[in-house]
């Protein structure tokens, strides 16, 4: 049996909502959330990003309750220090909640962090110059 890692599954409570955030960060998510209670898109590299609402989790765990976050987070290579500040501001406008400004961390990149509109956090990042 060879096991791989294959997927990344989120819960949320509004598809629509969920999608306006991750179209920011470059996803090709529809502008109009489907019908169905469950999306998936596959990433370059193969690995897949999964959405289902609350509801659907719901239809096979009944006692389901959405977690507040804090969790594992999503990072995404913005390419330039001058885009991480760009992509943050356009989270925010997309309905996202800044909760790291942009910084020059010490380890040489800058970096930023958010949450989308049901917690999960998304996290900025690219090299500094030098």
């Amino acid at each position: 049996m060879t096991i791989h890692f294959s997927a990344v599954g989120l819960v949320v409570a509004d598809l629509d909502r969920s999608f306006a955030c991750y179209r920011v960060l470059g996803l090709d998510l529809p502008t109009e959330a489907p019908e169905a209670p469950h999306f998936e898109v596959t990433l370059p590299g193969g690995l897949r990003l999964m959405w289902d609402t609350v509801e659907s989790v719901r239809s096979f765990d009944p006692e389901f309750e959405p977690s507040s976050g804090g969790g594992a987070a999503l990072a995404f290579d913005c390419g330039s220090p001058e885009a991480v500040d760009e992509t943050l501001a356009a989270l925010v406008e997309a309905g996202c909640t800044s909760t790291k400004a942009p910084w020059d961390a010490f380890w040489g990149q800058r970096y930023a962090s958010a949450i989308d509109p049901d917690g999960h956090g998304l996290d900025l990042f690219a090299a500094l110059p030098g």
